[in-house]
């Protein structure tokens, strides 16, 4: 088993390591936030891309015992199993439930990091995280909801000197902003907004704190979007490299809930690239398939290459 690190978007930030990986691979389970270009340049045709995407507060998420299901199923049918996971393998990923599975079934299992979604959006907008003698320090923090973070961490935050970036946390921005303010955070200390990072649909906002509610306030942002807060932000007008995108397309594809039918004896979604529609032996069995948005349905013959594949429960392959 292969827990790797895709990278924030650009499909050239991935190790080689993990590109050897998935050449090899018999299986990929990637997350959303995967770049479909490099599934495609590098995945061969022989292997099963298997989407167990997750998105926050999406009823179509891939809940994580079948992530695990899906893990344990593919290694122990002694296949090289890649768990593709964006950005990095271990910052703010679930890859702790992950790692349980694998030593309660004795798989063994190899961890490749990759460059979290923090350091390949900051680079790519030209804002430095340490820069000396603006910080002397960067935390990783998320505030998907508004009561992860207590009223005596806001002080802190409010008070201290690190560049803080937040993951997850577009949703959540103006809840963010509102308790700094309220704290009396530095006028210095600006906020920058980098969407779809990395990718060649990047835009980055920046304002300052006490001007966000008449510049972004209530602005919906597409997914993934990372928030830099700090005095580093001011750096973005001098070393912005890459010119904003004014697209509002989605590099990575929304999740979608569809139907699809599934034997009885097989109680795991399945997820694919091209999803095939295949009739079970018994129609009255339905589960929920998480594709993406994007994704085209292939319709297949129902005689006996259909049955087969019913029954060795192979439901989503690439095409």
């Amino acid at each position: 088993m292969i827990l790797a690190g895709a990278g924030p978007g650009d499909p050239e930030l991935v190790t080689l390591k993990t590109v050897r990986y998935l050449q090899q691979a018999d299986v990929v389970l990637t997350d959303r936030l995967v770049s479909n270009e490099l599934l495609e340049a590098h995945v061969p045709e022989r292997a099963q891309i298997v989407y167990v995407g997750k998105q926050c507060r999406r009823g179509a998420s891939t809940p994580q015992e079948t992530i695990n299901e899906l893990l344990v199923e593919y290694a122990l049918q002694g296949k090289l199993v890649v768990r593709l996971k964006g950005g990095d393998v271990s910052v703010f990923s679930n890859i702790l439930d992950e790692l349980h599975t694998l030593v309660e079934h004795q798989i063994p299992y190899e961890i490749i990091p990759g460059v979290t979604a923090a350091l390949g959006a900051s680079a790519y907008a030209g804002i430095p995280l340490t820069a000396r003698g603006y910080t002397k320090a960067v935390r990783l923090l998320t505030c998907y909801k508004s009561d992860v973070i207590t009223d005596a961490y806001w002080e802190e935050l409010a008070r201290t000197d690190d560049t803080l970036v937040f993951y997850m946390s577009s949703e959540t921005l103006d809840h963010i902003v509102t308790n700094l303010v309220q704290r009396n955070i530095a006028a210095d200390k600006w906020l920058a907004i980098a969407e779809q990072a990395t990718t060649s649909l990047q835009h980055v906002h920046i304002t300052s704190l006490y001007e966000y509610e008449r510049t972004l306030k209530g602005r919906e942002f597409i997914s993934p979007a990372i928030v830099i807060i700090g005095k580093v932000v001011r750096l973005y007008e001098q070393f912005q490299w890459r010119a904003n995108s004014n697209s509002r397309e989605h590099y990575f594809k929304p999740l979608v809930r569809q139907d699809i039918d599934e034997p009885a004896t097989n109680g795991l979604l399945r997820h694919g690239e091209l999803p095939q529609h295949i009739p079970a032996a018994d129609d009255t069995a339905h589960q929920p398939v998480l594709l993406p948005a994007s994704a085209a349905v292939v319709q297949t013959n129902t005689g006996p290459q259909a049955e087969n594949a019913v029954k060795e429960h192979e439901h989503v392959s690439r095409a």
